[in-house]
């Protein structure tokens, strides 16, 4: 239940992918977040990374995309995805973290360019720390993508209306309520599985 003010009026041809808006809101303020230097490097093949990658190169970019899990380097749409051991740059531009990795920085620092942007939009859990030399030799900049605005949720509603922005392929995962506390065990443990959707219609 939320104020009439927050709720936007959606396309019934959206069907269940509208429950994706807000997430794709979230991944459209990092990538504003990130500035004109749009995500060179995004690290992470979630949900989230995989919209942020989808609107960088809606928006003209070519972004590498890195992810460890090899069961989650599947569904590319127009950029590269690979293993970060297999990547050798070390002159990205911009990159956007949804890993949730607390630990990164420094692993990030090292594969910016000089002036480079770390966009960090993940949750972390713990306290996040790097080497300082290494950031001041590039004078990096790192900012903190936060939470939507509500243009941002406008923004990416057209742009999914349109066709723009597709929202195919993350939704892997479909439950009822009757049987939730296995389709919880399988949203949070399955690395398979993207987003879990709950169908309340048959709940009765």
């Amino acid at each position: 239940v939320i104020p009439a003010l927050r709720a936007i009026r959606v396309s019934e041809a959206l069907g269940e992918k509208g429950t994706l808006l807000a997430l794709a809101a979230t991944a459209y303020h990092a990538h504003v977040a990130a500035g004109s230097n749009k995500p060179e490097l995004i690290v992470g093949h979630g949900v989230l990374g995989r919209m942020i990658a989808r609107l960088t190169v809606l928006a003209g970019g070519k972004p590498v995309v890195w992810e460890t899990n090899p069961d989650r380097r599947t569904g590319a749409m127009g950029y590269q995805l690979i293993d970060p051991k297999d990547d050798t740059r070390s002159n990205y531009r911009c990159i956007c973290d949804v890993s949730g990795d607390p630990s990164i920085l420094d692993s990030l620092i090292a594969r910016g360019a000089a002036n480079c942007d770390i966009v960090l939009a993940g949750f972390y859990d713990q306290p996040m720390s790097f080497s300082f030399a290494p950031a001041f030799l590039r004078e990096a900049r790192i900012r903190i993508a936060a939470q939507w605005k509500p243009a941002e949720l406008v923004a990416v509603r057209d742009l999914a209306e349109s066709g723009q922005l597709s929202l195919d392929g993350l939704i892997t995962h479909r439950s009822n309520p009757h049987n939730a506390e296995a389709a919880y065990r399988t949203a949070f443990d399955d690395p398979t599985c993207l987003k879990m959707i709950l169908d309340w219609r048959d709940a009765r």
